[in-house]
This record gives C-alpha cells, sequence and structure tokens, in this order.
C-alpha cells in the first residue's frame, strides 16, 4: 500500500487518530463520516489489522494503528520537506520553521534566539506555539512543530532529544530585595516574604511543593497565575520573589534589575529541559542550521558566557 499526500483514506485514518472520534473527524475535514468509516474499513482490510480500539469515550489506535500513524506522520512530513526544498532551491532563502515550548522559553529566550538567527538568515519565518510542557512534547510527536523546547523530570522516549540540560530552581527578586545580598536562599527564607508562584500544573511549581513538603514547610503564595510574565515582574517591582527555572531567566537578569539565587533545598535540581524532534524523522535544511544555533545559544547560556542579541550570537553552517 502507497502512502502519499493524496491518499484520503490515511488523512482520514490520522484525523481520526489525533480528535478520538469519527463524528469530530467528519465535522473538522467536512467529509461524510459514512466515507470516513468505509476508507478506514478499507484499511484494516488491506493490512489484515484493525487499526482502533472502540471505548466508551471514543476511539483509541491500536498497536497496529499507532505503528500507521507514526509512519504517516513521517512521511507526510517528508513530502512537505520535499516541496519546500523545491520552492526554496538553494541556500537558507526560504522556509517556515515551527518551534513548540514552554511560556518560560517563550518570553524572552526564544525570541532572542529566533532574532539573531535572523540576521543571517532573514527569509526564514518562524511559527512558535506555547503550551504546557507534555503538550509540546505531544505536538513535536505528532509531527505538528519541528523543534520542541520543554521541561520534564525524566528523558522522554517518544521523541528525539537533541540537547538537554539541567533546569534547577531559582529565587527571582528585585535587587534592593532584603534577601538579594545572599548566595543562596532557602525556603523559609522564602516563605518570610511575598511569594508569587506559578499554576499546579507546571514542571516548577510541582518541583517547588515537592520540596516544601518534604522540609515540611507551608507557603502560601500571595499571587498564583499560569502566566509567566506576571510572575517575574512582580518579582521586579513589587518586593516579592518568584520561583523560576535557571535557563528561562538568564537573558532577564542580564538585562533588568533583578537578582536570581540559587534555591538550596531538596529535589530542586531534579528538572531537565529538552530540544526535542521526531523521532526517524529527516530535518529540513532550515530547522536543521536552525537547531545548530540554538544549541550553541544555549550552550552559551549554560556556561555563563555572553548575553543573546539579535547582534551577538551566528552559527556558521554548512547546508
Amino acid at each position: 500500500m502507497g502512502v502519499g499526500v493524496q491518499d484520503a483514506a490515511l488523512r482520514y485514518f490520522l484525523e481520526v487518530v489525533r480528535v478520538g472520534s469519527i463524528a469530530e473527524a467528519s465535522a473538522r475535514l467536512n467529509v461524510a463520516a459514512s466515507a470516513i468509516s468505509r476508507q478506514i474499513a478499507k484499511l484494516e482490510a488491506q493490512l489484515g489489522s484493525p487499526l482502533f480500539e472502540r471505548r466508551a469515550r471514543g476511539m483509541v489506535p491500536s498497536p497496529a494503528g499507532e505503528l500507521l500513524a507514526q509512519h504517516v506522520r513521517r512521511t507526510l512530513l517528508d513530502e512537505e520537506q520535499v516541496v519546500n526544498e523545491i520552492r526554496r532551491l538553494r541556500g537558507l532563502e526560504r522556509g517556515v520553521i515551527r518551534i513548540g515550548c514552554t511560556e518560560g522559553f517563550a518570553v524572552d529566550l526564544m525570541p532572542e534566539v529566533i532574532g539573531a538567527f535572523r540576521e543571517r538568515h532573514p527569509g526564514i519565518l518562524f511559527d512558535m506555539r506555547v503550551a504546557a510542557p507534555q503538550a509540546v512534547t505531544r505536538m513535536v510527536r505528532e509531527g505538528e512543530v519541528d523543534l520542541g523546547l520543554t521541561f520534564g523530570f525524566v528523558p522522554e522516549p517518544s521523541v528525539q532529544v537533541e540537547f538537554l540540560g539541567n533546569a534547577p530552581l531559582m529565587a527571582l527578586m528585585a535587587l534592593d530585595h532584603p534577601l538579594a545580598g545572599q548566595e543562596h536562599v532557602t525556603l523559609a527564607d522564602i516563605a518570610a516574604h511575598p511569594v508569587a508562584l506559578s499554576a499546579k500544573d507546571t514542571t516548577a511549581r510541582q518541583l517547588f511543593d515537592l520540596a516544601c513538603g518534604t522540609e515540611g514547610i507551608v507557603i502560601e503564595p500571595v499571587l498564583t497565575t499560569n502566566y509567566m510574565s506576571a510572575l517575574w515582574r512582580f518579582a521586579e517591582i513589587s518586593g516579592g520573589i518568584t520561583v523560576t527555572g535557571r535557563i528561562t531567566v538568564l537573558s532577564r537578569i542580564w538585562r533588568f534589575q533583578v537578582r536570581a539565587l540559587p534555591v538550596k533545598a531538596p529535589h530542586v535540581g531534579h528538572r531537565r529541559y529538552e530540544v526535542q524532534s521526531m523521532i526517524g524523522r529527516s530535518l529540513p535544511d532550515a530547522v536543521r542550521v536552525f537547531l545548530a544555533h540554538l544549541k550553541l545559544c544555549l550552550g552559551r547560556m549554560e556556561r555563563g558566557e555572553a548575553p543573546l542579541s539579535a547582534r551577538s550570537i551566528f552559527v556558521k553552517a554548512e547546508v
């Protein structure tokens, strides 16, 4: 069975995998549900295996269905890449790079990295989607983005990890904060001041709550939000503290009047960040060169070298 961009049956199948329902896929594709059911049945007959398990809450891919879905996603992306390569003809003259990342990376780091890259390759455009850590990995796995930048506690086996680093927690505060002169802070130090924390579904908050539980310290935040910029601004101007990852706040330390101190507590170093791509996919030239640029930028930040700016860091890479 050939797999191609024009193969409607495979596109119908992939949409049902994505939404978990023939009815929902029908509405999204504007195709009759009976036609989708018929095409999926034809695929199952050709392969000699069921592609879905029907459950009360919808349809989920069977083991055979998951294998087919992975193959189709890679094939569609490879065909998209060929079209883009033909249009581009030569050099990094045109193209769109799709990035998925958590908000911490989206506020400062990614705009700076992208700006520096476009100084050298102005024809490359970017589509950046901001999502929760697990959602970023899902987008990478399913081919919705070319690269993902996200946090986690353990290695993610469902994607290719292109770069990884540690993401310990830091306490962020203004330069005139009473704790700003210390070399590090404890949870007891933090508890004595107004604190703003991220939402409980973030890895930073989960790590912070775990550390507090281990030490038996209760910290009631005066502000809880899922908006990272609000947390950082709270620390900059209100005399309070927020807790954030080291890598996401480095450029803010360089550019704003803020101080970031290591948090001395159990577990706070047990978090990592990853640059992810789809397993088995051959990355387009523009994505491959941008990945090298991103890794260089992250490496420089890890070593405490010069801050990122649109004119300070470039990667020279052969296509």
